[in-house]
């Protein structure tokens, strides 16, 4: 079965410093980390020391709220830091590599994928650390091996900015996405929903011609990408235990790889994208690399490295490492001083979602023009008033304005009726964006999600 989705709400966000359709396998990197703090929610417990010795698939530490999820090494090395912040929070478990890669032995049950059940496969994707590569919703954490999902979904189109192209990725490891569907498919009594770009003009066979999935045709400017809209337009979450989970394209082949070989790989791929980057590719490389083992820039700029988009990325420095979750590093400008009177000036330059500057109709005049996106917030926090700005880019029958102030009221009653058990930080990140009252959107309905996860 085969549907079609137009949506017309959102925005597209034209920068410049695309990835150019290149491939590269990237230097070996000296260092590797795991981050805790990647996982929204996870009180991590260690299983390791500084000093130890571990191979590729030695578990690293465990959730304190679930034992039964373990999160492992993507390399065989040696400990070197355990990296802890405030109240000794631990940040980053770092390992330097050996470059053997070594690895643990994974139990995986000599049975046709078509024979396995959840008890098969459950055990092996926590032992292998792969588990937490699938997300639940509501709240948007990493899945509960108990809970049987009502739906899966799995997007396979990206509309973030100089975001990576799935159908590339995907190329050559069409046997590994369908091993992972088909184990995906095991883990769910209803189905397992794909969705493409209807846009793209040269989609990958390994997304048209899935087997056991039900395909869906999506098109619009970004968020259309995003798995919340998806499942919001296809089968909506009705409250708290209508639970759905979502996997990403790599999730799906790395969970296919591992039962396709039998043996568990933690490469990936990542794109380096952004004008100040100089190496703008596909990378293979392994979760959790040090930056540096592959990303070059103009080095007289300064510049921001961000782990992930524009819009939901995280900062980090050039010594640090990937997240877990985040297929590309984003390399933007990052002004050391402030532009004087910038509000002033036509705005020719500076990519806008609002009418007072030039870019917003050269974009519209001039489709192929792309601008340069810098860190600058270009203003100060302001009051939060009602604009009508939010619903132009938010394509879900939800109010953004009234949502979030139910949540700053903590009106847990209001928040479950304004619909906070479909969206997650990345559905409100493009309001956050063109927000002129330069809220952090993304933090408060992060709030309001663990408020009603505890209260409701």
């Amino acid at each position: 079965m085969m549907a079609e989705i137009k949506l017309k709400k959102g925005y597209y966000l034209r920068l410049e410093g695309e990835t150019f359709k290149a491939f590269e396998n990237a230097p070996f990197p000296e260092k590797v980390a795991c981050k805790p703090t990647d996982f929204t929610g996870l009180k991590p417990r260690l299983l390791v020391e500084t000093g130890d010795r571990v191979k590729v698939g030695t578990a690293l530490y465990k959730d304190k709220n679930n034992d039964d999820i373990l999160f492992t090494s993507p390399a065989s090395g040696r400990v070197v830091d355990i990296v802890r912040g405030e109240r000794r929070v631990i940040q980053e478990i770092v390992i330097e590599t050996d470059g053997k890669q070594q690895r643990e032995n994974i139990k995986i049950p000599r049975k046709s994928i078509s024979s396995m059940n959840r008890g098969d496969i459950i055990p092996v994707l926590l032992r292998s650390g792969l588990f937490p590569l699938i997300i639940q919703r509501p709240f948007g954490k990493i899945a509960d091996p108990r809970v049987t999902p009502r739906d899966i979904f799995i997007s396979a189109m990206n509309t973030a900015p100089i975001s990576p192209d799935w159908n590339l990725i995907v190329h050559g490891n069409e046997e590994c996405f369908q091993k992972g569907v088909d184990i995906l498919s095991r883990l769910t009594d209803g189905k397992v929903h794909l969705a493409v770009d209807a846009r793209h003009g040269n989609l990958s066979r390994a997304f048209t011609a899935a087997e056991g999935v039900e395909l869906h045709h999506i098109s619009g400017p970004h968020p259309a990408g995003n798995v919340g809209v998806h499942i919001h337009h296809i089968a909506p979450i009705r409250g708290r235990h209508d639970i759905v989970w979502t996997c990403s394209v790599q999730a799906v082949m790395c969970i296919g790889r591992l039962f396709m070989e039998g043996k568990l790989s933690p490469e990936t791929i990542v794109t380096v994208a952004g004008s100040p980057a100089q190496n703008r590719k596909y990378f293979r490389t392994i979760r959790g690399a040090q930056l540096s083992s592959f990303v070059e820039y103009f080095y007289d700029e300064d510049v921001r490295f961000i782990s992930g988009d524009v819009f939901t990325g995280k900062k980090v420095s050039y010594d640090g490492f990937i997240s877990f979750y985040d297929n590309m590093i984003t390399v933007i400008p990052e002004p050391a001083h402030y532009e004087l009177l910038g509000w002033t000036t036509l705005g020719a330059q500076k990519m806008s979602f609002s009418r007072t500057f030039l870019s917003y109709y050269l974009s519209r005049l001039l489709p192929r023009v792309r601008f340069e996106q810098k860190a600058s917030l270009n203003g100060s926090k302001r009051a939060f008033i009602v604009t009508g700005i939010y619903e132009k880019v938010l394509p879900m029958d939800i109010y953004p304005v009234f949502l979030l102030k139910s949540i700053l009221a903590e009106d847990i009653e209001e928040m479950e009726g304004l619909g906070i058990y479909e969206v997650i930080e990345e559905d409100f990140a493009l309001c956050e964006y063109v927000d002129p009252s330069k809220n952090d959107f993304q933090e408060l309905l992060r709030r309001g999600l663990d408020l009603i996860e505890r209260e409701g």
